[in-house]
């Protein structure tokens, strides 16, 4: 049974999150999800009492992954390969899952920046830029690895960028395109 609620769950999660993104934060209402996933209000506020909520526990599943891929990244050795294979990963995450709210949050920025959720949302991103560069790092290659996570995650967002390029190459592209800012010299 808790699996059963698990999907329903994520899949409140899910609608809810493209419901956001087409019509907004604000505009979206709690009602409009439920009928979206063909369920009653009461079966939507027995998982989730409000948008806040729903969207503070997306955040949080994103979170715990930026923290997980940050712990893992630390103990890496200091290579170019090594910085790759974080790239990878990060790319990785938002192919698995994390694309819609990353997405979400640039166009609902302000949403982000007035809730909880995006403090949590914005501390994660600091720690995902700050594992491809060591503190002794010169400026400009700090700001290159800074660069590199911002390349993969904008890589993510077709209308960014007017590329005739499916999906997974662009993907390629970017993550291309981050492994040059991050290479040694």
């Amino acid at each position: 049974m808790a699996g059963r609620r698990t999907d329903t769950r994520e899949r409140i999660q899910q609608v809810a999150l493209e419901l956001f993104a087409e019509r907004g934060y604000d505009k979206t209402t709690l009602q409009e999800v439920a009928e979206r996933l063909e369920i009653t209000r009461p079966a939507l506020y027995y998982h989730f009492r409000t948008k806040e909520a729903i969207l503070s526990s997306v955040v949080d599943r994103l979170a715990e992954s930026m923290d997980e891929l940050v712990a893992w990244a630390r103990e890496q050795p200091p290579t170019t390969e090594a910085r790759k294979e974080i790239l990878r990963r990060i790319s990785g995450m938002l192919e698995d899952q994390w694309r819609p709210l990353f997405r979400f949050a640039q166009v609902n920025q302000g949403v982000m920046r007035d809730l909880p959720a995006g403090d949590r949302m914005q501390r994660g991103l600091l720690g995902m830029l700050s594992v491809l560069s060591a503190p002794g790092d010169d400026p400009v290659r700090q700001f290159e690895a800074r660069l590199a996570v911002f390349a993969v995650i904008l890589g993510s967002v077709p209308f960014l960028f007017e590329l005739d390029l499916p999906e997974a190459q662009r993907t390629a592209v970017a993550l291309q395109v981050a492994g040059k800012l991050i290479a040694d010299d």
